[in-house]
């Protein structure tokens, strides 16, 4: 039930993005979606529970709502925003399909997350729920006139994020398989900084949190590789 909450709260997202460019709904939807997605997990491994029939529908909804959805978000906010540089409309639509590349490398990210089983405690390349909220914050924040971009933005940010899902840079999972402190130390540190950051900043904390999620995890690859 959890899993697929998740995943008729991507479709809807996909839904109001496409008919009415709203992007604030599509945004807590799919905040919705990432809370679906991580009690399933959570409720999995409390309940000590799995099957294959649950792994493959968790794929497929995070499909959805991290990979379809952020790229039609994308899609549609750059339609919506200005451009820099002068181009012909046809180079333009062109572009613009160029955010699409999000659900093709995300569907290439989850396909690859069922086959390694490196990936039990933290993950190779940004997970798609990241990514997902990522998009999501910042088209809604651009949408709102909170922040100025420009298309070739928009394509730029799309490019970079795809390519972040499926690089080979281990990014720690909020996966906890008990409560105490030790073996939790980033998990606990990390969720109370991003508490503060959403207290003071509220929706303007989220791309923030994800940026300092991804440098964290950089430099947490980066440690990891100079030991061995």
């Amino acid at each position: 039930m959890l899993t697929l909450g998740n995943l008729l709260c991507g479709t809807v997202a996909a839904i109001v993005l496409l008919t009415q460019h709203n992007y604030e709904l599509a945004f807590y939807l799919v905040v919705a979606s990432a809370v679906c997605d991580f009690f399933d997990g959570f409720a999995a491994r409390l309940l000590k529970q799995s099957s294959p029939l649950g792994v493959q529908l968790d794929s497929l909804a995070d499909m959805v709502s991290f990979g379809v959805v952020p790229a039609v978000a994308m899609y549609c906010l750059y339609g919506d925003m200005p451009q820099i540089c002068l181009m012909s409309e046809s180079v333009a639509i062109i572009l613009g399909f160029l955010t699409l590349i999000i659900a093709a490398f995300s569907a290439l990210r989850l396909a690859k997350f069922n086959i390694d089983d490196t990936q039990h405690t933290e993950f190779c390349g940004l997970p798609t729920p990241a990514n997902g909220l990522f998009c999501l914050s910042v088209a809604m924040l651009a949408a709102d006139g909170e922040v100025a971009i420009a298309k070739e933005v928009v394509v730029a940010i799309s490019v970079v994020m795809a390519f972040l899902l499926i690089s080979n840079i281990r990014m720690f999972a909020l996966k906890f398989k008990g409560f105490g402190w030790k073996g939790n130390e980033l998990r606990y540190t990390f969720i109370a900084v991003c508490a503060i950051l959403i207290a003071a900043f509220t929706k303007y904390a989220v791309p923030g949190i994800i940026l300092l999620y991804i440098v964290i995890s950089a430099i947490r690859h980066a440690i990891i590789l100079s030991k061995k």
